[in-house]
């Protein structure tokens, strides 16, 4: 058989088992895997560099399938390149338990590196990968010494580009000049509703090109072309390359190639009985794979093993005149941050205090060098959010480690993502706590993936003042500790701002939200009873009553743990003994045993109340049928902030009001 007979044999077998599966299911979209099948076989069996049978190898090249409705194109390609993804998965596509579901999910199917599914983030997440690659590249690799050198490739469709997101991620890749950063674009003209042209009707390559991305038009059925194409975007150094691909979405289907109803419904058994005949395949066999094709896709597995084997050789010979930088390389690899503890500042007492914010800034100044795989930078807000480390990350400096996100929430949060399963940094977005609202969708994907991001949230409240409602967060702290996965930290002082920190980078679990004031609050004295590392329970007594069982509990987070610490003085006047817990995060809380959240909020003591600028919601849970939680279920108000308190009554006297 002629390679060419052979390539489009394998070709054939991915659109089949594409096929096969959507239909077992009853559900799915088989016209992007027929359409991509040429596209996705020459990347995946010519130039992607990957070891199947070792997914996490840290130099493989990184594919999304950012058009993650295909889902079974990434399926067909993972078993038949032999990683760990069995044909009873393909065959059982879409149903509970598999590891096939409808959408790609990381950490669920070996070689899946993100969760794709919301269109548009996919794209934006590999922004994040390829700026990972940059900086551990420049980093790295010394004069004849390159162990850090892979692409970054995606397969993204026109509901990809037509997302917001995509925007924001593609003019950063552009001013980074990400030369790793090759797309796929599967320009096959056809969205749900019909032809693309009902709402997309722009010059996506001049847009590209004004991105200054490096972008080539070609046949996405022409492997030549394809070849050519993949070839010179990797010549192309200090640009990101878009390739557009023009495709025939459902390719080889006699009724439903080029139309809508290839894209997100099953072909039908008689339509593929014909389509199969269409590619002289026998229509009667199902998930069938010829030998011959499997030997093509198999070799994968010899070609990765001897890729990491080379890359193997290449670090041992780094190691062996570099061993300084080689250790360092594997602590950053392997996420080490043994010297974080003792890095912690620790403040002194101060009644006038700091902002949280500034807190933070001082946190990542000092342990900056304990942990030099931290990386990242704001929305274009850093002398607000305080969290510039050393050197602007850019295209002239890529070992810089202050990134300047510009005013894109969004694909900043989806870049740290990114870069968070790249692996080998240590990355945080920052931005103000409302504007969660513009990153919420790439936050829930860290938290469904389980992704070790770090976002750094300050104007956390009410106490940001004059710039008014549009500006002041009230029902985002219960909207975030609502998603689950999420580890939200509100610290009450400058040293909870210390262990907040740890907290965050001590999370490989899921996303962790650092909430911060930007107005001052008081710093304590600690003593063992109640040391700030006590964060780490979520929840601690912060100062007790002297009897044994206190009268009242107050709960406080962030600035109102002070209220709390004043109103606890003026109830002690008036014969009320009561404790104060500072609650810095529900959701470590929760992981505590029982007994010790017995002993912290004990079920005798029914008469509590919390305190926190912001809505009520989901206090119940803490301060119980009969407690009280003051906080504001409204929108905010333009003034000063001391007034703002007062005006929404969250305060001192309000506390004691409330348990007197």
């Amino acid at each position: 058989m002629s390679s060419s007979s052979i390539d489009q044999l394998c070709v054939n077998t991915i659109r089949t088992l594409s096929m096969d599966a959507v239909q077992k299911a009853n559900s799915g979209h088989p016209g992007m895997p027929m359409g991509m099948a040429d596209v996705a076989y020459v990347l995946w069996t010519k130039y992607l560099k990957h070891n199947p049978k070792n997914p996490d190898w840290s130099d493989r090249d990184r594919f999304i399938l950012s058009a993650g409705h295909g889902s079974m194109l990434i399926y067909s390609l993972l078993h038949l390149t032999g990683y760990d993804l069995s044909l009873d998965e393909l065959k059982n596509f879409r149903q509970m338990g598999s590891k096939t579901p409808g959408h790609p999910e990381f950490g669920l199917t070996a070689g899946v590196e993100t969760t794709t599914g919301p269109l548009g983030q996919g794209f934006a997440t590999g922004v994040g990968m390829a700026m990972a690659e940059n900086h551990l590249a420049a980093r790295f690799n010394k004069a004849g010494h390159t162990i850090v050198d892979h692409y970054t490739y995606a397969i993204v469709s026109d509901g990809d580009l037509m997302e917001g997101v995509s925007h924001e991620a593609a003019s950063l890749a552009g001013h980074l000049k990400l030369g790793k950063l090759i797309y796929l674009y599967d320009s096959n003209m056809i969205s749900i509703e019909g032809s693309t042209e009902l709402a997309f009707t722009e010059d996506v390559s001049k847009r590209f090109e004004a991105y200054g991305w490096h972008v080539t038009e070609i046949d996405g059925h022409n492997h030549e072309q394809i070849a050519s194409a993949i070839e010179e975007s990797q010549s192309v150094k200090d640009k990101p390359s878009l390739v557009v691909c023009k495709t025939k979405i459902g390719f080889g289907s006699p009724n439903k190639e080029g139309k809508e109803s290839s894209h997100g419904s099953p072909l039908g058994e008689d339509e593929i009985k014909l389509t199969k005949e269409a590619y002289g395949w026998d229509p009667e066999k199902k998930f069938y794979i010829p030998e011959e094709a499997l030997e093509v896709f198999r070799n994968e597995v010899v070609k990765g093993a001897e890729s990491e084997a080379a890359w193997d050789a290449k670090f041992a010979e780094y190691e062996s005149e570099l061993a300084g930088d080689a250790a360092a390389f594997k602590a950053w690899i392997s996420r080490d941050i043994s010297g974080l503890d003792t890095a912690l500042p620790v403040f002194p007492e101060s009644e006038r205090g700091t902002a949280s914010r500034a807190a933070s800034g001082k946190v990542i100044a000092e342990i900056k060098d304990a942990v030099p795989s931290l990386f990242g930078g704001s929305a274009d807000l850093s002398p607000s959010t305080k969290t510039d480390i050393e050197g602007s990350y850019s295209s002239e400096t890529p070992d810089g480690r202050t990134i300047h996100f510009g005013v894109r929430e969004f694909g900043m949060s989806a870049a740290v993502n990114g870069m968070a399963l790249h692996g080998g940094v240590i990355p945080f977005g920052a931005t103000f706590f409302v504007f969660t609202d513009y990153m919420r969708p790439a936050l829930r994907l860290a938290a469904l993936m389980g992704a070790p991001s770090i976002f750094v949230m300050t104007h956390d409240s009410i106490g940001l003042g004059e710039d008014g409602p549009t500006h002041q967060p009230v029902e985002h702290l219960a909207s975030i500790r609502a998603m689950p996965n999420v580890l939200v930290l509100r610290p009450g002082d400058a040293n909870e701002v210390s262990h907040a920190w740890k907290a965050a980078i001590e999370n490989t679990t899921g996303p962790s939200v650092l909430v911060l004031t930007r107005q001052n609050m008081p710093t304590y004295a600690r003593t063992e009873a109640n040391a700030a590392s006590l964060v780490s329970k979520g929840a601690y007594i912060f100062a007790d009553s002297d009897k044994e069982t206190p009268d009242a509990i107050i709960i406080g987070t962030g600035s109102e743990l002070h209220l709390a610490v004043n109103a606890r003085a003026a109830l002690k006047e008036k014969g009320v003994d009561a404790r104060v817990v500072s609650m810095p995060s529900w959701e470590l809380f929760k992981k505590q045993t029982a007994d010790y959240r017995e002993s912290v909020l004990p079920s005798s003591v029914t008469k509590r109340v919390s305190i926190e600028a912001g809505s009520t919601f989901g206090w119940a849970q803490w301060v119980g049928q009969e407690g009280k939680a003051i906080g504001i279920d409204t929108f905010g108000e333009s003034a000063p902030y001391e007034e703002l308190y007062d005006h929404f009554g969250i305060t001192t006297e309000k506390i004691v009001e409330a348990l007197s």
